[in-house]
C-alpha cells in the first residue's frame, strides 16, 4: 500500500514558511511527483495560495488554527485528498500560532494514520524575532520555544541582519534547547532540499518512525481487550507520551469505543458502529518496539469478565 510523506512545516508569522514550501514545489515538479498542500490561516482569507501552481492539489483550512476550532474540517479534507489524489507527499503549512505536538495531533486520524509517513517537522526561526523574543508576551515567547523544541530541522532566517556573535549566539542557544535537530543558518529559506529529503529513519516496521523529535506510531488491535489491563498499561505510560487517539473494543462490549488521552486523562466515548481498531500515539524518546510488545501481550491475555 502506498503511504503518503507529510512534512509539517511549522514557524512563528513571517519566519520564512512559504518561500521554504515555494522551493520544496519547485523541486517536487521536477521530481515529477503528485504533491498536495493544506495551507492553515487564522484569518478568512488565505494570503499564501497565490503562490501555489494549478498542478498541485491545495486544501485551504480558514477561520481557524489547525488543531483548535477546525481539527474536524481538517480530517474530512486530509480523508479526501487520500482517497482522491492519492499524493505522493503533503505538505502542510501551519500557522505560526500552531503547537506542533497539536498539529501532529490534528492530522492523524486513526481512519488513516496508517496511510502516512510522517517525515519531520521543519520549523522556520526569524532570527531578529529570537534575538528580540523577550519583548513578546510570555504566551507567544513559550510558543516560539515550542516550535524550537519539537522540530527536527530548524533553518534560521535572516542572517544579513545578525553580527556574527549574534549568529553565534542564536545558534548556540536554539541547539541547546533542541540539540537533535540539524540547525541551519541561512536566507530566504535557502536550504538543501536533499537534506530535508532525508529526515526520517524507519523501522522495519512501516508505521514506526525515530530519529525524530515528536514520533508517531499506529498500533492495529485485531480483538476486543480487557478493560482494567487496558487502564494498567495507561498508568505505566511514560510521560513523554502527548496523544493517544483511535478505537479499541472491550470484551464486554459489541461495539468500539473512541478513545482520547492527554496530558494523563483517559476518555471514552461508545461508537454505534464498528470502526478500524487503530491506536495512534505521539510521544517523545520513546521505544515503540517496547510499546508494540506491550500492546500485543493486551491481545494475547485470556478474556477476563467484566467486573
Amino acid at each position: 500500500m502506498k503511504k503518503a510523506e507529510v512534512y509539517i512545516l511549522s514557524g512563528f508569522l513571517g519566519s520564512g514558511k512559504t518561500t521554504l514550501l515555494k522551493r520544496l514545489l519547485e523541486d517536487e515538479r521536477s521530481a515529477g511527483r503528485k504533491v498536495a498542500v493544506m495551507m492553515n490561516e487564522l484569518g478568512k482569507v488565505s494570503i499564501d495560495s497565490d503562490s501555489i501552481n494549478d498542478d498541485v492539489a491545495l486544501k485551504e483550512l480558514l477561520g481557524g488554527c489547525i488543531c483548535c476550532s477546525i481539527s474536524d474540517k481538517l480530517e474530512a479534507q486530509l480523508q479526501g485528498l487520500l482517497m482522491d489524489v492519492m499524493p505522493d507527499v503533503i505538505y502542510i503549512e501551519t500557522t505560526g500560532a500552531a503547537h506542533p505536538v497539536e498539529v501532529l495531533d490534528a492530522i492523524l486520524s486513526p481512519l488513516f494514520a496508517d496511510k502516512l509517513v510522517i517525515k519531520g517537522i521543519i520549523t522556520t526561526v526569524d532570527g531578529t524575532r529570537w534575538k528580540n523574543r523577550k519583548t513578546l508576551s510570555p504566551q507567544l515567547q513559550q510558543l516560539i520555544l515550542e516550535q524550537v523544541r519539537h522540530a527536527d530541522f530548524i533553518i534560521i532566517n535572516k542572517m544579513n541582519d545578525l553580527k556574527e556573535m549574534e549568529q553565534a549566539s542564536i545558534t548556540f542557544e536554539i541547539q541547546s534547547i533542541n540539540p537533535k535537530a540539524r540547525c541551519l543558518l541561512t536566507n530566504y529559506s535557502q536550504v538543501s532540499i536533499a537534506q530535508l529529503r532525508n529526515l526520517s529513519v524507519s523501522f522495519e516496521k512501516e508505521s514506526m518512525h525515530v530519529d525524530l523529535n515528536l514520533s508517531t506510531f499506529v498500533y492495529q488491535f485485531k480483538k476486543a481487550i480487557n478493560h482494567k489491563s487496558f487502564e494498567e498499561f495507561l498508568k505505566e505510560l511514560p510521560d513523554t507520551i502527548y496523544r493517544i487517539k483511535g478505537y479499541v473494543k472491550f470484551d464486554y462490549s459489541e461495539q468500539p469505543f473512541l478513545f482520547q488521552f492527554s496530558y494523563g486523562m483517559p476518555l471514552y466515548m461508545k461508537e454505534d458502529m464498528n470502526m478500524p481498531l487503530n491506536l495512534v500515539f505521539i510521544g517523545e524518546n520513546i521505544d515503540w518496539n517496547v510499546m508494540q510488545e506491550k500492546l500485543a501481550n493486551l491481545e494475547k491475555q485470556d478474556k477476563i469478565s467484566h467486573e
